[in-house]
């Protein structure tokens, strides 16, 4: 179940960079996931779930701007990948699978990136806009994430 929830998180991070942080950086503040003992130990600090927080709602928002990248230009993409593995790596540490966790965090991420586009363009075309779409990404994105942490 934790390697699926690694997965999973990967996905979370390739809709929304900075959700899957947020999630697990909480999951950890609160106690529903033991990092103490890792280098992932900062993740349950006592700002950085804020801080996290505070980036994943500023890309909440920048992601509605018309001027936002492709999340599959190079460092939009990298950032993914990066987070997801991160993310993944703690669900994983918990369950003493620390590196297995970040690979499936990283595999979850470019699901969640080439196939969110996917969708997402998918659903735009069918409200004949973007922002629908992107809202509806966005609630995925947030339920998800909590579905998730609310698993460990």
């Amino acid at each position: 179940m934790i390697l699926g929830l690694a997965l999973a998180i990967g996905v979370i991070a390739g809709l929304r960079a900075m959700m899957a942080p947020a999630a697990i950086s909480w999951a950890a503040q609160l106690g529903l996931i033991d990092l103490s003992g890792s280098w992932l130990a900062f993740l349950g600090y006592r700002f950085t779930p804020w801080i996290f927080t505070a980036l994943a709602v500023v890309e909440l928002i920048t992601d509605q701007l018309p001027s936002t990248p492709s999340r599959k230009v190079p460092q939009q993409f990298g950032a993914r990948l990066l987070l997801g593995g991160l993310s993944g790596a703690a669900i994983g540490a918990s369950g003493g699978a620390l590196a297995t966790g970040a690979v499936l965090g990283i595999v979850g991420a470019i699901i969640g990136t080439y196939g969110g586009a996917a969708v997402r363009a998918r659903l735009a075309a069918m409200f004949g806009r973007d922002l629908p779409a992107a809202l509806i990404e966005d609630v995925v994105a947030i339920a998800g994430a909590y579905a998730i942490v609310s698993q460990l």
